[in-house]
């Protein structure tokens, strides 16, 4: 098959040994990134006109219905994980068949280290302590402990439960909120669950978002709930920007409530504005989405992805999305 892979910025996939699972295809692989394909897409169709398969890399390409329409030789997209970023009625139209595997037994521990890494980076403040000594000025501050501080961790799944773990290494009071379904199941494994939603904000010291972002959960974190936490708490999200109402979290970090956000995803990626009101603010600390950039994570994720493609090339699709486009007979 021809298989295209979209926005493998930094060239890394060919130097995985997963890429060996693509010997048998024609595989072209783009490593920069056409941003503005949404309004007009016509410049990413000519790129993807050959194409019979296209590998997405996370998120970072949308495929909208115009997209589609343009690519009448596309059968495929392989891709992992969930799919907000993809048309799926538009691609059972045009009859692609859309494979993801959702991996339900497998937390992202990258994106779980990352987190972790940003608490303590914020608690610790780290960037602007490592920013002081290279300076010449040596400390700029007090940071805190984390042990005996209370982590409210939203969304009781499976990188939750991976950084739950790392917490209680640290010496942390772990407490929950979520879905009713994710709060019976947390109570059901003896875990905590706060008194309230509001107790939940206000009582923690660090508040960590895990949650899928879909209809249901879009702009779930609202102003109120950040404004119930304290001016010395931390915010942290390494799951996606849209979880948290449009524009409520740079007015939160205003009126210092959180006092510091320390977060890895954007509503616009790539964000390349230096002057970004959010991300230059002085009370946050931010990564450009690396919570699943290592190479471990890689290998994994697209281990599978290229399973997909050969299992789909053998007549026998793994992981089917719209499975009602795949022949029957």
């Amino acid at each position: 098959m021809k298989v295209h892979i979209l926005d493998d910025w930094f060239d890394t996939l060919r130097k995985l040994p997963c890429f060996g699972k693509l010997a048998e295809h024609d595989v072209t692989v783009w490593t920069d990134h056409i941003a503005d394909h949404v309004d007009h897409p016509d410049a990413l169709a000519q790129r993807l006109q050959d194409a019979e398969a296209v590998v997405l890399f996370r998120e970072r390409t949308r495929v909208t219905r115009a997209l589609l329409e343009r690519l009448p030789n596309l059968k495929l997209l392989s891709q992992r994980g969930v799919y907000p970023h993809v048309d799926v009625p538009a691609c059972t139209d045009q009859g692609v068949l859309l494979c993801s595997n959702m991996h339900s037994d497998t937390p992202s521990y990258a994106a779980t280290e990352l987190t972790w890494g940003l608490i303590l980076s914020a608690m610790r403040q780290l960037p602007a302590q490592m920013a002081s000594a290279k300076a010449g000025q040596w400390q700029m501050g007090v940071g805190k402990t984390l042990r005996g501080r209370q982590l409210g961790l939203y969304g009781y799944g499976r990188i939750g439960k991976a950084v739950a773990h790392y917490a209680r290494a640290f010496g942390m009071q772990v407490v929950w909120w979520g879905s009713p379904e994710g709060l019976a199941r947390a109570r059901a494994d003896g875990e905590t669950v706060a008194a309230s939603r509001e107790a939940f904000f206000s009582g923690s010291d660090v508040v960590s978002l895990h949650l899928r972002l879909k209809p249901a959960t879009r702009g779930l974190i609202t102003a109120q709930d950040l404004a119930a936490m304290s001016p010395e708490s931390v915010l942290v999200n390494t799951s996606r920007a849209g979880l948290i109402a449009p524009g409520a979290l740079l007015d939160a970090l205003n009126a210092a409530r959180p006092g510091t956000a320390a977060i890895d995803v954007f509503d616009q990626e790539p964000l390349n504005d230096a002057q970004d009101a959010l991300l230059a603010h002085p009370r946050l600390i931010a990564t450009p989405h690396i919570g699943f950039v290592t190479e471990d994570e890689f290998d994994l994720q697209f281990s599978d992805i290229f399973d997909q493609i050969n299992a789909y090339a053998q007549g026998a699709p793994l992981h089917m999305i719209n499975p009602e486009v795949w022949p029957t007979t």
